[in-house]
């Protein structure tokens, strides 16, 4: 509950700026409250995917310490707004997230801003890979999940670099998912049970990758990845931290053991959760919470007053 306090924190002070055009400020916003927040975490927390390295925003960067210093020793991966885009747009699916593990658990890809991925259910486990021709994938997932092609649907970044990827999803016969952005969203409702996507693919950011990992633990999802630096000097840089670049990163690889948490309340309304709403004189958050070593998901709706945060 107190991650959870961050995350609505974070949400509640980037909706005076939902459909504003200005991404920056709302990202500004959202950083402000949940470093705040954290600050009171019983946790000695050290950030490994921050917003600082990701925006080049002022605060929460890697490597800071977070919470008060007392309680377990973790790794922290923080994403304050994902979808600043939407936010600023006023579109669905912005989130606010932390994912936590202990310490020395969280893979520091923070060298490479890209991962390829992708994202399944249970039922991926032993028939997809991140190798093989998505038509392949898809094939080999409706036999084992018993549902036609026909009736599956892919989740993908609407990225020119995609554009193939796309192709191929369609001319294998199933549909496609085109988000404009927060491909976190994407991957949770991939691996959930009764969602309308089977499958999330493609080339997305890399903290968003091993954030996504963290809720996977939860879900018992299956989930590959593999770095993709997007030039030689990029490459020389991971090699230089010690990445393996092309090496198929599985679940463990991202996220060793299953001590995770994962929180997210949403900024503006989506498949995952509800975002932000007011309603009187209150202010109404939805959040999910998933645990990694109890394999538990549960929802969190909260009432605000919102004289409280005038």
């Amino acid at each position: 509950m107190e991650l959870v306090r961050a995350t609505e924190a974070a949400a509640i002070r980037a909706v005076p700026f939902i459909g504003r055009g200005d991404k920056n400020a709302a990202d500004k916003a959202a950083v402000d409250a949940m470093r705040v927040f954290l600050g009171t975490v019983n946790f000695d927390g050290v950030i490994v995917i921050g917003e600082g390295e990701k925006d080049k925003a002022p605060m929460l960067f890697n490597g800071e310490h977070v919470g008060n210093g007392t309680g377990p020793a973790c790794d922290i991966a923080v994403d304050p707004i994902d979808g600043t885009s939407l936010t600023a747009e006023g579109r669905q699916n912005a989130l606010s997230v932390i994912a936590v593990s202990s310490r020395g658990t969280m893979l520091d890809a923070s060298s490479v801003f890209y991962m390829d991925k992708i994202v399944t259910g249970a039922a991926g486990f032993g028939v997809v890979h991140l190798d093989q021709p998505i038509g392949d994938n898809l094939r080999a997932l409706s036999q084992a999940t018993g549902k036609p092609i026909g009736e599956m649907v892919v989740a993908v970044l609407n990225r020119p670099r995609h554009e193939g990827l796309i192709d191929a999803i369609r001319a294998a016969g199933a549909g496609t998912r085109l988000m404009s952005d927060g491909d976190v969203a994407g991957g949770i409702n991939a691996a959930r049970y009764g969602t309308r996507i089977d499958m999330c693919v493609g080339i997305g950011g890399s903290p968003e990758g091993i954030t996504t990992a963290c809720a996977l633990k939860a879900l018992g999802g299956f989930m590959q990845g593999r770095l993709a630096p997007k030039d030689d000097a990029e490459r020389a840089r991971a090699i230089a931290a010690g990445l393996d670049v092309d090496k198929v990163l599985d679940l463990d690889d991202m996220v060793s053991g299953d001590n995770t948490f994962f929180v997210a309340t949403g900024v503006t309304d989506g498949g995952l959760v509800d975002g932000v709403r007011r309603k009187g004189p209150i202010i109404r958050t939805e959040s999910i919470v998933m645990r990694g070593k109890s394999g538990t998901v549960r929802r969190v709706v909260a009432d605000h007053l919102a004289a409280k945060w005038l």
